[in-house]
C-alpha cells in the first residue's frame, strides 16, 4: 500500500525564521532517498519556497495553492490549472476600486509576478521588497500587468476593500481572505474555481498511484486538505479547529514536529 505524506509549509515545515532546520532538511531528503513519497503544498510560488525549504531530493511540490505542481529537483512543471477568459471581468472590477494586485502569470514561456509600482498598496510594496527575484516584472499599463496566461492573483492590503471583494467573488472563484502570518497584511488570494492545495493533493496521490494520503498542517486553510487524507497531523502551533479536526498532534514547527513523525511512523514505499 503506498502512502503520499503532504504538508503544508509556512507554520508546519518552515521554522518562524521562515526557514526550514537542518534537521528537517536532512531527514526529509534522506527518508524520499529512501523511498518515502513526500511532497509540500504551499501558497508561496516555487522560487520562494524552494529557497525556504532546503530540500534537495526529487519530489512533487505542489505551489501557488494548487495552481501549479513542480518538480523540486529541476524545476519543471507537472501540472498546471490556470484561469480561463473570465478573469478579466474579475481585475477590471478590481482596478475600477483602485485595487492594483499582484499578477502571477507566463508570459513568453516564463513564469512572471506583474504590478504597476504607484498603483501598488503600501503592504503590496513591502512584500515586493522582500520578494524581488527573476520573476518580478513591473509594468506601467493595465494591458501589459494582464498579459499571458494568468494563474493567480495576490491583493494585499487595501483593508477597507478586501472584504467586500471576497463576499462578491467566493462563489465565482477560489478566493481565501486571511492575514499574514508574518506581517498581520490581510492578503485577498483568487485562484481558478476548484484551485486548493486539497484537490492538487488529489490529482497528485491519483498521478503517483498512491492509495492513502497522510497530511500535516498548521492553519485552518488546512482543513479542506486534512479532509482529503486518511491520517491527518497538526503541528503543536496550529489554529484550535485544526487541531479538532486532527488524528492527532505532534510538535510544533519550532520542534521539526513533522520530520520527527515521518522518522519514526513513515512508511518507506
Amino acid at each position: 500500500m503506498k502512502t503520499l505524506y503532504v504538508s503544508d509549509l509556512d507554520g508546519t515545515l518552515l521554522r518562524g525564521s521562515e526557514r526550514t532546520s537542518g534537521f528537517t532538511n536532512n531527514t526529509i531528503n534522506e527518508l524520499v532517498g529512501q523511498g518515502l513519497i513526500f511532497s509540500y503544498a504551499t501558497a508561496r510560488s516555487f522560487v520562494t519556497a524552494h529557497k525556504a525549504a532546503g530540500f534537495t531530493a526529487r519530489f512533487p511540490v505542489i505551489v501557488y495553492n494548487g495552481a501549479m505542481m513542480i518538480d523540486n529537483a529541476d524545476g519543471s512543471i507537472i501540472g498546471k490549472n490556470f484561469f480561463g477568459s473570465d478573469v478579466y471581468a474579475l481585475l477590471d472590477d478590481l482596478f475600477a476600486a483602485g485595487v492594483y494586485p499582484l499578477v502571477y502569470a507566463f508570459k513568453d514561456g516564463r513564469e512572471r509576478y506583474s504590478f504597476i509600482p504607484e498603483r501598488c498598496s503600501a503592504d503590496e510594496t513591502a512584500f515586493i521588497k522582500t520578494r524581488n527575484d527573476a520573476r518580478t516584472m513591473p509594468v506601467g499599463t493595465v494591458e501589459e500587468l494582464t498579459a499571458g496566461e494568468i494563474f493567480y492573483i495576490s491583493c494585499i492590503g487595501f483593508e477597507d476593500r478586501l472584504p467586500a471583494f471576497y463576499e462578491k467573488y467566493r462563489g465565482r472563484f477560489r478566493c481565501l481572505l486571511q492575514r499574514d502570518i508574518y506581517t498581520n497584511a490581510l492578503w485577498l488570494e483568487i485562484m481558478p474555481k476548484g484551485v486548493t492545495k486539497a484537490a492538487a493533493v488529489v490529482q497528485l496521490k491519483e498521478m503517483l498511484g498512491c492509495d492513502r494520503v497522510v497530511a500535516f498542517g498548521d492553519a485552518i486553510n488546512d482543513l479542506d486538505m486534512f479532509k482529503q487524507a486518511d491520517e491527518c497531523y497538526a503541528v503543536a502551533n496550529a489554529a484550535p479547529e485544526l487541531k479538532k479536526a486532527a488524528t492527532g498532534v505532534i510538535g510544533s514547527n519550532e520542534e521539526d514536529g513533522v520530520a520527527k513523525w515521518l522518522k519514526d511512523n513513515a512508511r518507506i514505499g
